[in-house]
């Protein structure tokens, strides 16, 4: 195991301006221009109110930031477009800032991302995606890697659940038009054997599906033990809620795109005892005293002084690719962007989203060890015994 980055025992934040100069006007001052890293996000269609987290925690690792001296002896400045929700909105978006931008932070729509991700290759540009579908790194892309755990993580640690809680058999629901639902269930299908686990309904629904009914009938007339559900954005307020209307005694299973106030607050009451994944950052107060708590708290606290409540998931992934990317600005001296890519292909660093280790072969970085399974109690995730055992572990090891 590589030793951690010496970064995080500054933890001031991970990228404040510990690191000395360098190429690419990096001796500068408060003359020098600024770094600037661009944002792509939704800011008006479905994914509004993933994007409008994301840019909230972007905006707050900036300010940190800034207000320490800045990065490398120069000011970090955001280039902010909205990819509307769509992925040829992400496009134009893209062809807009990309002579602009040192590097790319975005976007939370799997779709949108994909689209960019070709062109920021072209382009050679540092991008961290904030989008979990498995086809961003598979195969990998040199400049292109990804701040959430992929579908597939997400997958296996259900599956690494249900065999310890002895689930046999499940109903899976994916939505056929997201990449990232297609992914997770492309991914649960084909991980399930290795641990004892075989899916008796497969329940394919599109993004604008507004009656669940018959996929909760067809579970129900099943052997399931429980009904694992794929899905971003309005179908998992949709579904949750018809889900608890429906008398369904089968379990529902959430995935991270649910672990925000964003899905709870809709859900209300009807969300108590469902079970919903998310990245460690969501639960870090259930969190023994470690590194990985620290650099948690160094977010969730302002982030809740600020805005009134804990940071959710999405929240979490974009103060994560922040760190990621400005850590490697500075281990790189440099906005050089082929110094940035190696960088960051030679990353260790903690994070709120759990511990990446970038590499030439793996531009994903995590494990399915930093992520939680919660279940809703009073209206909050809290870590099933099975989750908070697990993550104990994993942060004792780090």
């Amino acid at each position: 195991m590589r030793k951690l980055v010496p970064a995080i025992a500054c933890l001031a934040l991970a990228v404040t301006a510990c690191g000395g100069g360098g190429g690419d006007g990096a001796t500068g001052g408060a003359s020098a221009d600024p770094i600037r890293v661009g944002l792509i996000v939704s800011l008006t269609g479905n994914y509004t109110p993933l994007g409008s987290e994301d840019k909230k925690a972007v905006e707050l690792a900036v300010e940190q930031v800034n207000a320490k001296g800045g990065l490398l002896g120069r000011k970090i400045e955001l280039v902010q477009r909205d990819d509307k929700t769509a992925p040829d909105q992400g496009i134009v978006a893209f062809n807009q800032i990309k002579g602009q931008i040192d590097a790319l932070i975005g976007p939370v729509f799997s779709n949108s991302a994909l689209a960019i991700e070709p062109l920021a290759q072209r382009e050679k540009i540092p991008y961290l995606s904030l989008a979990p579908a498995q086809e961003q790194v598979e195969p990998i892309k040199s400049y292109i890697f990804v701040t959430p755990a992929l579908s597939s993580m997400y997958a296996e640690r259900y599956l690494q659940y249900m065999q310890a809680t002895k689930v046999t058999k499940i109903a899976v629901a994916h939505d056929t038009k997201s990449a990232y639902s297609v992914a997770g269930h492309k991914s649960m299908v084909a991980l399930a054997p290795k641990y004892g686990v075989t899916i008796v309904r497969d329940e394919p629904y599109e993004t604008t599906t507004s009656d669940f009914s018959a996929i909760f009938t067809h579970v129900k007339d099943s052997d399931a033990q429980a009904l694992v559900f794929w899905g971003s954005g309005a179908p998992g307020v949709t579904a949750g809620k018809q889900y608890a209307a429906s008398g369904l005694k089968v379990p529902l299973f959430l995935t991270a795109s649910q672990a925000s106030k964003l899905w709870l607050e809709p859900m209300g009451a009807a969300a108590e005892g469902m079970t919903v994944q998310s990245a460690i950052g969501v639960v870090g107060d259930h969190l023994p005293a470690s590194k990985q708590k620290e650099v948690i708290d160094q977010m969730a606290t302002p982030f809740k002084q600020k805005y009134g409540y804990p940071p959710p998931q999405f929240a979490q992934d974009g103060y994560s690719a922040s760190l990621l990317l400005f850590e490697a600005i500075k281990k790189a001296g440099s906005t050089d962007k082929t110094k940035v890519q190696q960088a960051l292909e030679s990353m260790d660093l903690v994070t709120p989203n759990g511990r990446f280790r970038y590499s030439p072969t793996d531009h994903s970085g995590l494990s399915p060890d930093f992520i939680s399974v919660n279940t809703v109690k009073d209206g909050q995730f809290v870590p099933t015994e099975w989750a908070e055992e697990q993550l104990s572990k994993t942060v004792s090891a780090e």
